[in-house]
């Protein structure tokens, strides 16, 4: 692998180690405190904090998910060339668009 990637996957991976945990810890908070859906919009609602964190958490998404799955792809598949890395170049871009419009859309909401 390119030690570029290599690096990008290794730096992602820890981004999203530490924002799985804070996404996860989030859950049971809201869970164990009976928050409804509502009272999570309030919350998240013009929340710049809010809003920064899930845009990282998704920028290391796709990132991280398009190196692993070209890995995969080349190994056990066998595509390899410039048409894998277009096609997960394209995937990646649309986990960021579809990613950061959730975000932007619960912090607007």
């Amino acid at each position: 692998m390119n030690p570029a990637l290599l690096l990008a996957q290794r730096a992602t991976a820890a981004v999203l180690a530490v924002a799985v945990a804070v996404h996860l810890a989030t859950i049971l908070y809201a869970a164990q405190h009976g928050l409804t859906a509502a009272a999570i919009l309030g919350r998240t609602r013009d929340n710049v904090v809010f809003l920064l964190f899930y845009a990282l958490f998704v920028i290391a998404a796709c990132v991280h998910a398009p190196i692993g799955l070209r890995t995969v792809l080349r190994e056990w598949a066998g595509w390899s060339g410039p048409g894998v890395d277009a096609a997960l170049a394209a995937f990646g871009i649309l986990i960021a668009v579809l990613g950061l419009r959730a975000a932007y859309g619960l912090f607007a909401a």
